[in-house]
Formats: C-alpha cells, structure tokens, sequence
C-alpha cells in the first residue's frame, strides 16, 4: 500500500478545484464574450453528402446506376503550382448508406503505361500514383484519419493531429503516425483509359458524433500523379501550409443523415509460439554451449465502441512480437536518444494524449510501459478508453506489468481531458499520470495546458506541469518540481512565420511516465522565417529563409548550458526535389566529462564550435530515391565530418530495397584522440501480392558496436487475420576477449511464429 504525502493531496486537491474553477470560468466566457472570428470555411454550412439510392458492387468501376446520381467533386491543382490547368482528368464522389462510407476515384490518364506502382507492401505507397480521403470524424478541426491506395489495391492508412503542424514539440512521427491500422476495404482496376478505385470504409472504424442521426465531419480528397509531382485537391486549400493539403483545419465540412454507426465488439485472440537460443559458459568456463527456450504464449485484444465516439481497448497478456526494431541511432550528445512508439495497441487517437514540453520532451510517452533501456516488459494486460463528448475530447489509459529482470510489479494510468473554448481553433486541457510499483515507489504528474487562437493565424499556448514522487526531498518548493511553458507562433509557411517559446523546469521535475532530456533549465527559442511560392513559370515550387536561434540556462546560478544559432536557406523544385543549406553555430558548457558511445572524452569546458551542412533529396516519384548530405566543422575542442546517405532502389513493385549510411569522423588533435563512427541500416521489403509480405532489417552501430537482424514474414488474410514469422538475432563484433573463452559469433537467436484471428460481433 502506498501512502500518499499531506502535500501531494493537498496539490492535488488545488489541482482539481483549479481546474474546475478554470473551465467554469471559461464556461462563463463563452457565454458573455462574442465567439472570436473563424475562417470563411466554418461560417458556410456543411455540404451534404449523397445517400446512396441502390446497391454497389466494390469493383473498384463506380459504374452503377447509383454512382451517376453522386455529383463529382470540384477539383483544383494544388500543387506544382496552385490553380494551374490539370494535366489529365480526375472524378471523385463520395456517397454512403446506413453502414459505409463510400469514395470513388477516376483517375483518367492520357499516357495509362505511365502510371507508377512502385510497391505492394501494406502502408509502403508513398511514391506511387495515389487516391486519397481525408477524415476529421469528430469535427475537431485538430485530428484526422487517412486513408490512401494505389493502383493495385495497397491500402495506407495513418492518423494525423495537431492540424498538421510540425511546431510547438510536435514529434512528425506521431503527427502523421503510419504505424495506426483500420478496418476497411479497397478495389482497384486498370485499363486503357487509366486507374479506377473504391474505398468501403465502415461507420464502425471511424467513430464520430451524431445528433439524431446528422453527422458532420471533415474531408478532404485528393489523387497524386507522381511522375508529374500533380496533386488534384477537394477543397480548394491554398497552398499557405507546407502540408495545407493534410491540414484538418482547412477540410471542407460535409453533413451525413441518418447515419448510426453500429457497435461490434471486435475480439482477437493471439497464439505465440517460439525458440530462443542463446550462449552460455559451461560449468568449467571454457566455452559456451547453447541453451534453448520455449515460449508458448496466448493473449487476447478486444475493442467496442462503447458509443459512436468512444473506443474502449482492452488487452490480456499483451505481445508485440511483429512490430518491427528500432532504429539504432549515433549518440554524440550527453543527452538521452528518443524512440518513436511502434507498438499499435497504443495508436488508436495518440494525439488524444499528446502534450508536448518542449522540444521532444513530453508529459506522456508509451514507451515508459513495457519497455526497459528497449528490452520488452511483459504487459499483465490493461485498457483503454478514447473518444469525444460534444467539444470534450477523453482519454483513458491504465497498464499493469509484471515483475522482471529485476523490476518491480508496476501499474501505469494516463487521464487526459482537452475542451474546446472561443472558436474552432482553441481548447483548454488537464491531463494526468500515474506510476506505483510494488515496492513503494510511485511517480504522480498533473498538468493543464491551453492554446488559443486570438486572431488569424496567430496562436497561444500555455502548459504547467507539476509531478510528485517517493524521493521528492521535504520541503520541495512548488516550483522546484513543476515545468512551464509559453508559445506564441504563427502557422502559416506563406509569407513571413515566426515562433517565440519559453520553458522553465524545475530540479525536481519529473515525469515519470513522459520523456524529458534534462532538467532546472529556463529555455528560450525563436524561430524567424520568410517562404516565398513561386509562379508557374519559375522552376521552383517554394524558396525559404529560416533562422532558429535558443539557449537552456541553468536555474541555479543562471549561466548558459546550451545554445545555437541556425540558419538555413530551402528550395523545393516542382520536380519534388530539395536542397537545403544551413550554417548551426553552438555552444555547450560541460560542468562534467563525458564520453561519447564508442569513442572519447569530452572534457569539462565551455565550447563554441561551428557547422555547415548542405542536404539534396531526390524527388519520391521515381525507381530511386532517396537523399544525401554533407556536413563539417569544429566539434567542442576538435572538428567532425558528418556524410549520410539514404538511397531506396524499387526494382519492382514486389520489391524494394533501403539503405541508411551515417559516418562520423571526428579529430581532437590536441588530444590525439579520434573516433570513426559507422551507421547502416539495410530493409529488404518484399511482397508476392497484397497478401504475403516480407521485410529484414539489419543495422550495425560502430560506436556501440552493436550487429543485429530482423526479419518478418506475413501473410495477411483479411484484416484482422494475420499469421507472422518473426526473426531476430544480434551478433558479437568484438569476439575476442581478455579473460575467458572467445565469445560465439551470435549473442541471442530468437523465432516466433504468432497467428490472429479477429471475431466480429
């Protein structure tokens, strides 16, 4: 039993009257205050949608009678150049019945050889010909669902948050997260006038509010003609935004009647059966014989839409044996490296938990459950609830893991609650956390964050967290265990942009169940920037200036920590190429020496050093792409090298082949100390057709001399249905050593095959 601290109940008990005294009061000004000015796109009413008035057939034709009664929609060139005349003729209509959704894409083209199928891996058509819906399901104007195909019927499917908008520590992985998959359906077919598609998407995997059976939501349509970088859009978004065209802000709002979405209960068991083999001394410590493990294992995941707008998840004995490794990383820095959560028990609405604090750093990130210096955890099981009520959005997480490797038994809970005020564009929020292990060690964090929109573009955020523990010293001020932060920024990347952030954290900080890089620092950041688009003569798309220039100072005696001034200068061509130059002058004060992975000292020090880098990105929508860049200048007390690579090769849309290429090449003369730091990756990614799938991944760290592979095989037979063969093994570098037998060249062996079946009731 874990006794709670006077102080922690009497903060928590503020927390709670703060808040609700908070959201009354705002309450109250939404009342008396005239709401702020929307965008022309929210005063217009929401356009209705088609009902469907007889059957269809999902053949990927549109050709029945019932589809001729659907209006087309109009369509506008976004991009090379925005409103040019379109290159070849686009239909798309989208209509329901009382179950689906339904869009219909005619991609007629002049030249049909020419369109491009590059991949037949399930959420891998990034540079193909692409049809596409853009959902806001819950009318947020902040979250959307994306759902893409290609010619050949591959499905992509992701979500997207934060409007789109890479500011205000947004991680682009999460923004727009492909790691997320849905129930629907796809066909496609092609002929001598082009490509033709269907999408059937169920009412049950979009979750969204109805008032009497009228829905409004968010869309957005679009088709990509890759060869030509050809983007035809509904609506007619202007190109204000690097990624306008995704933005859920800037969707036209439509109107569905009579829809209800149904509530199955999706039930899907697991079986996990494997070998691990790994290396062990023999009793007389001469060599290492090899020990062999069975694991046998079941578990079970159940989802119900406890109503149209909220999910509950949950998960006994959760496994995550087909999710790919992580990418290993070249640490340079005194700084932990972040990792992006793969895992899908944990995507369904991830931006519902979202809150950002600084940077990278967040108040939540899921790979605190289960997960140990990236060694798996068993999860005992666990649920999870998210959704929308009215303007309110919900979340709801509690996880119970087990005692391992020398951890204790530990339970994880997350609540957060975010209610919109003022206008479309504003909301209010509290969220959370929790941590108690069995031992007696617990970790509590609570914090309230608001962003509003007062005008045009302009937007303010404000966050406090304060968190509690078991080591807090007594005494320990409010603001010694609490973060702050304040943002104001402009989102618009046409024109002049601008960001001015501050945070201030607090020695006893910390959350336990988030991500944080350092603590008791103030941190300031400005971002200035000035974007240009350019006509439909000009060889460019857009040209940018950007400077960044921020700074963490010590709380203690106010002495600068970290700082950096970067600028840079950007060009797209219409091409989809990228060129990028930026010059990053840094300084970093080392109060204690550390050593860099695989490498040397950094003596204590204060040290200004200076970098320039050019980067070029090839265009995606071709048999190779990929991109490179160079980098060099001082490093603390001596200089560095920087070369990376990433080249992709198609061969063929059952095949694809990837390389990342990192090298780092750092002197200190002075010292004669040097390090010659190596990174590759290499993915192999295969597939027969739509169903039957394989990837590997091998990768080698130099720094931390590490060697590894995985591989996965999968045969998909509806969604939901999937038999996995999973294999992994890491390998010693450094064979030889000192005392003791010569080390076997593999360190572990692991096979999994894993099957699961989901029922649909």
């Amino acid at each position: 039993m874990i006794e709670w601290s006077t102080e922690l109940g009497v903060h928590l008990r503020l927390v709670i009257a703060f808040t609700g005294r908070r959201m009354a009061l705002l309450r109250l000004a939404t009342i008396l205050l005239p709401a702020l000015p929307a965008q022309a796109a929210y005063a217009q009413d929401p356009m209705p949608l088609t009902r469907l008035s007889g059957p269809v057939v999902l053949d990927g034709l549109s050709d029945e009678p019932a589809w001729e009664l659907v209006p087309t929609l109009p369509l506008v060139v976004y991009q090379p150049t925005f409103g040019m005349p379109p290159t070849e003729r686009t239909e798309i209509r989208i209509a329901y019945d009382d179950e689906y959704l339904y869009v219909a894409g005619r991609m007629y083209d002049s030249n049909p050889a020419e369109v491009r199928v590059y991949s037949l891996y399930r959420d891998g058509a990034f540079s193909d010909d692409l049809f596409a819906i853009i959902l806001d399901t819950y009318n947020d104007h902040e979250t959307a669902l994306w759902f893409t195909t290609n010619p050949a019927g591959v499905r992509s499917d992701r979500t997207i948050s934060n409007d789109a908008e890479f500011t205000g520590g947004g991680d682009p992985r999460r923004l727009l997260n492909s790691d997320w998959n849905t129930f629907w359906d796809v066909a496609t077919q092609r002929n001598d006038e082009g490509w033709f598609a269907e999408m059937r998407i169920p009412f049950s995997s979009l979750g969204f509010q109805d008032v009497d059976g009228r829905v409004v939501m968010g869309l957005t349509a679009y088709r990509w003609i890759t060869r030509r970088q050809e983007r035809h859009l509904f609506p007619a978004i202007p190109p204000n935004w690097n990624f306008g065209f995704a933005k859920p802000s800037q969707a036209q709002r439509v109107s569905l009647e009579g829809v209800h979405s149904s509530r199955p209960v999706y039930i899907t068991p697991y079986a996990l059966g494997g070998l691990t083999r790994a290396p062990e001394l023999n009793g007389n410590q001469s060599a290492y014989d090899f020990h062999n493990d069975v694991t046998n294992e079941i578990g079970l995941d159940v989802k119900y839409n406890a109503t149209n707008n909220l999910t509950l998840d949950l998960t006994v004995n959760t496994d995550f044996a087909q999710v790919e490794v992580d990418d290993q990383q070249i640490n340079l820095t005194r700084f932990s490296l972040f990792f992006p959560e793969k895992r899908q028990f944990f995507q369904e609405r991830a931006a519902i938990f979202e809150f950002a604090t600084g940077g990278l750093s967040r108040l939540f990130h899921s790979r605190r459950i289960g997960l140990n210096q990236g060694e798996p955890i068993r999860i005992l099981g666990g649920a999870r609830l998210v959704g929308r009520i009215g303007n309110t959005d919900l979340g709801m997480l509690n996880m119970q893991t087990a005692g391992e490797n020398g951890l204790p038994y530990e339970n994880f809970g997350v609540v957060r609650v975010r209610q919109k005020v003022f206008n479309s564009f504003s909301n209010v929020g509290a969220m959370a956390t929790t941590r108690f292990a069995d031992d007696g060690t617990y970790n509590v964090a609570v914090g309230a964050d608001a962003i509003f929109r007062p005008f045009g573009d302009e937007y303010f955020t404000l966050k406090w967290i304060r968190t509690f523990d078991d080591v807090d010293a007594p005494g320990t001020s409010f603001f010694d265990a609490s973060r702050f932060l304040v943002l104001w920024q402009r989102r618009n990347d046409n024109g002049f942009g601008y960001a001015g952030e501050f945070v201030r954290s607090g020695i006893a900080y910390d959350a336990g169940v988030g991500f944080q890089l350092r603590n008791d620092f103030t941190f300031i950041n400005n971002e200035l920037k000035y974007q240009w688009f350019l006509g439909s003569t000009s060889p460019f798309r857009t040209i940018s200036i950007e400077n960044m220039a921020q700074a963490y100072v010590r709380n203690g005696d106010e002495s600068v920590e970290s700082a950096s001034i970067k600028p840079s200068f950007k060009m797209e061509f219409k091409t989809g190429a990228r060129v990028e130059l930026s010059l990053n002058s840094s300084y970093e004060s080392v109060l204690v020496p550390f050593v860099i992975p695989g490498g040397p000292n950094i003596p204590s020090g204060n040290y200004w050093f200076h970098e320039g880098k050019l980067r070029y990105q090839l265009p995606r929508g071709g048999t190779k792409s990929g991109d490179i860049s160079l980098g060099a200048g001082s490093f603390y007390d001596g200089w560095r090298m920087n070369l990376s690579a990433a080249p992709e090769w198609r061969i063929s849309p059952h095949l694809t082949l990837g390389t990342d290429y990192e090298l780092n090449i750092i002197r200190f003369s002075e010292r004669n100390e040097s390090l010659d730091a190596h990174l590759v990756r290499f993915r192999v990614r295969a597939a027969l057709d739509i169903h039957f799938s394989a990837s590997t991944f091998a990768q080698y760290n130099s720094a931390a001399d590490e060697l590894s592979m995985n591989a996965r095989l999968r045969y998909h037979f509806s969604e939901g249905n999937d038999l996995w063969l999973v294999y992994n093994e890491g390998f010693n570098t450094e064979r030889e050593v000192l005392m003791g037998p010569r080390l076997p060249f593999s360190q572990n062996r692991t096979f999994m095959l894993k099957y699961t079946y989901t029922f649909i009731r």
